[in-house]
């Protein structure tokens, strides 16, 4: 009996927020791992797995393979969802990749990703820069989950594009001020506002590092005092954040 698709804690978190029932899109899917859990476990009735690249592409067709699968999960090369036809899957996935990258995609993607009804998203870098986009564009964060692997964090997050809702109640953007939503671009609404423990562990960690900095550029003399005001600041946000957990 074949050993069914376990995944790591990161892909686990990324999986884990798509909703059942809904054809999923997974672009770059690299080795399709994630395709592979959603078709196997039925939470997806139909996965599309695409990738710029043809190498990790056929490394996926032979997992796929391997696992029989290969009537639920169609491949595509495909940079971004130029490939995918709108309205053809429900669930829209980004993982694993840098902000900017992310960014170009959804960008691109245009009325393709507004036709979706959640966007899965996993950025490795540019944090900040992907929920300020998210927001300005007038998409929703209905759900976000951080996971410590292998020493690095990953926040993941459920996105409904602009127009769909789920019974959000939270405070329209005009009523937050400057600072507020500087921070939760920074460190995630939802995060902030369950109190995320993973999230906490980050800040904590982040606040000795910064620490550690400011002493080490006390000895620098004014040459260094830019960037001792730019680490002042950056301590002063993590601060905030961490006293939304008291």
């Amino acid at each position: 009996m074949r050993r069914q698709m376990e995944l790591s804690d990161r892909l686990q978190a990324v999986a884990g927020l798509v909703t059942a029932g809904n054809v999923a899109c997974d672009v770059g899917c690299d080795h399709g791992f994630v395709s592979i859990y959603l078709a196997e476990r039925g939470i997806s009735p139909r996965v599309i797995a695409m990738d710029v690249n043809r190498g990790p592409l056929q490394t996926a067709r032979g997992h796929i393979g391997e696992y029989g699968l290969a009537e639920l999960i169609e491949t595509r090369l495909s940079d971004g969802v130029e490939a995918l036809a709108a309205g053809e899957a429900d669930t829209l996935i980004c993982a694993g990749m840098g902000g900017r990258l992310m960014l170009r995609i959804l960008e691109e993607g245009g009325e393709k990703v507004r036709l979706m009804k959640e966007m899965i998203l996993q950025p490795q870098s540019e944090l900040q820069e992907v929920r300020k986009y998210l927001r300005s564009r007038g998409h929703t964060v209905a759900e976000e989950r951080m996971v410590l692997e292998a020493g690095k964090y990953y926040p993941v997050m459920r996105i409904l594009p602009s127009g769909r809702t789920e019974g959000q109640t939270g405070r329209a953007d005009e009523e937050k001020n400057e600072v507020r939503l500087r921070i939760e671009d920074k460190y995630g609404p939802v995060l902030l506002r369950k109190k995320d423990p993973v999230l906490q562990d980050f800040l904590q960690k982040e606040k000795r590092i910064c620490r550690q900095i400011l002493e080490g550029l006390q000895a620098g003399g004014s040459r260094q005092e830019s960037r001792r005001k730019e680490i002042l600041e950056r301590l002063e946000d993590i601060e905030r954040a961490l006293r939304l957990y008291i």
